[in-house]
């Protein structure tokens, strides 16, 4: 009770550490010890369009990384073929006519690299061997072609040519259960997005209901870029205008706990990772089943089952459906599909973030630099919260100014706890101040920095994205450990001018917890690093220009370390 203020800061302090260590945990792949996920209630398999049985997610044929040849029919070797467009460069399979390969020519491979280094474009969808990452679709509701049956390449398209803005690629299957299934996907110049129609031909004698599919498969290996210190969310993801968007963690998936929205007709379903996402799009309308599920070690799918009209001998069924295979960037997102832009995950503080975003890009729009855009926005964001910080630092000063006093007094006392504390409220009472006035003004400020950290993890504009001088990649350590430690150097100096607290126990804590948080920040992207200096420098700025103005001399307040 001696320091409401520092009990306060411990608090948080340890709250910090707590989310740390289950941070830790979940990236070490075990449970949280402190905040465990709920258990929600196991999937259910959706109904069938015909009120009977449902054709759960299992009736969806196993996807396999190899090339295998279909089950049940005969056994044929399977082909790629190469597309390209100019911003994909894309592959197919001739089994299923599945697309197997996705690279974005826009974005580099690796980073941190200088603009004048070279590098491989960016791989999101492979079937490598180690990895699985693939979007498939197929009939389902009899013995019907699948993602596993043979189909062949009508023509040879190859590449958009110049002054050609879009290119067709049309697989067709043969007859298999009296149906033939052919997949025309339609590519346009500029575009991540896929036009990807299905036809169902009725070959046989009788009327059939197949089902049609669509699904992504992936492994659930962790991406190279995740860090014990911060973590993004990688899996698969549906998103419905009733239940928004639903994250779905790998592990629910195999201990059958996902719980999501099943039956609907509008929304997507969508595997996510850190800057990159894909996603199956059906016109709202369309009845269909969301699933996800997993397949085999390591290996998962999330897809919708969509429901069909019965189609007569000789007839025929058209479904259109769109695959988007992209960069998180926001804008593109928000002209895809009404909800996308989700994919670009903010957590809880996205209506806080998404205006922090969109004052950063309209930055970028005039500095052209991510990096001055961080530097400016932190700077309009301190003049906001001008008034508000300035009254914390009128308090911290009044503070130091009464701490020789606090100190001789707590020495005196020091046998007397109790009159210790009612000394101390006297002498707080009588010079106007409140242990907890430098507290609350930094406290409400405190969501709107965590909001504007996410809005820099998040964006794929980081990606690559050159600052200055040696700073290549703002999504990336600083390759020197320059900026961290400019950034720990600026956090002492900060903490320096605080007062000290009156315990000396609590004293060396103040100075040793910066230190600790510090070389967290050698571990981070540049960007942010970048964007908590300029917060530090401003501060003490500010801080110093108070103190100055209210007569407390500018002394560096350090503890004694024995």
């Amino acid at each position: 009770m001696n320091d409401i203020r520092r009990s306060i800061l411990w608090v948080v302090f340890g709250l910090c550490m707590v989310l740390i260590w289950d941070k830790w945990q979940i990236h070490n792949g075990k449970q949280p010890t402190f905040f465990p996920s709920a258990t929600p209630p196991a999937a259910t398999a959706p109904a069938a369009a015909n009120g009977g049985q449902a054709a759960a997610p299992a009736a969806v044929p196993a996807a396999s990384g190899a090339e295998a040849a279909p089950a049940g029919g005969v056994s044929a070797v399977a082909t790629r073929h190469s597309v390209r467009t100019d911003v994909l460069d894309l592959t197919f399979n001739s089994e299923g006519g599945s697309l197997i390969g996705a690279q974005l020519l826009k974005h580099a491979q690796s980073t941190g690299q200088s603009k004048t280094h070279t590098d491989a474009p960016f791989t999101l969808l492979t079937q490598d061997g180690q990895h699985v990452y693939v979007a498939q679709s197929g009939l389902i509701g009899g013995s019907f072609p699948t993602h596993k049956t043979p189909m062949a390449l009508v023509g040879n398209p190859s590449a958009l040519a110049d002054g050609q803005d879009e290119l067709k690629v049309r697989f067709e299957s043969a007859d298999q259960g009296g149906v033939k299934l052919a997949k025309t996907y339609t590519l346009r110049r500029g575009s991540y997005v896929i036009d990807v129609k299905h036809e169902v031909i009725n070959t046989g004698s009788q009327p059939v209901a197949p089902q049609l599919y669509v699904q992504l498969v992936r492994d659930g290996s962790k991406l190279d870029s995740d860090t014990p210190f911060y973590s993004t969310f990688t899996g698969p993801a549906i998103y419905t205008e009733a239940q928004k968007y639903q994250k779905v963690e790998f592990e629910q998936i195999a201990n059958n706990k996902a719980s999501f929205e099943k039956s609907t007709d509008n929304g997507y379903v969508a595997m996510v990772q850190h800057y990159f996402a894909s996603a199956w799009l059906l016109g709202d309308g369309v009845q269909r089943d969301n699933f996800v599920r997993k397949v085999d070690n390591n290996l998962y799918s999330v897809g919708t089952i969509a429901r069909l009209p019965e189609i007569a001998p000789g007839q025929a069924q058209a479904l259109d459906a769109r695959l988007f295979v992209g960069p998180q960037a926001e804008k593109m997102l928000e002209k895809v599909a009404p909800g996308l832009v989700l994919v670009k995950d903010y957590g809880w503080l996205t209506i806080l973030a998404k205006p922090l975003y969109w004052l950063l890009e309209k930055i970028h729009g005039f500095v052209q630099n991510w990096g001055w855009a961080i530097v400016l926005l932190v700077v309009l964001i301190k003049a906001a919260f001008y008034w508000l910080n300035a009254s914390a630092y009128r308090s911290m000063a009044k503070m130091k100014a009464i701490n020789p006093r606090i100190m001789e007094m707590r020495e005196r006392l020091k046998s007397n706890p109790q009159q210790m504390q009612m000394e101390m409220m006297r002498i707080y009472k009588e010079e106007k101040v409140n242990p907890l006035g430098g507290c609350f003004p930094i406290l409400i400020q405190i969501p709107v920095f965590i909001a504007l950290y996410w809005v820099l993890l998040s964006s794929v504009e980081m990606r690559n994205a050159p600052w200055a001088a040696w700073i290549h990649d703002l999504s990336s350590p600083d390759p020197y450990y320059i900026l961290p430690l400019v950034m720990a150097i600026t956090t002492m100096i900060q903490t320096a001018l605080n007062p000290l607290p009156p315990d000396p126990l609590q004293a060396k804590m103040m100075w040793l917890m910066p230190l600790m948080f510090s070389v967290m920040f050698f571990f981070f992207p540049s960007g942010l690093v970048l964007y908590w200096i300029t917060n530090n420098i401003l501060t003490i700025a500010q801080q110093a220009h108070i103190n100055h103005r209210m007569g407390v001399p500018l002394k560096f307040n350090m503890p004694k370390f024995k």
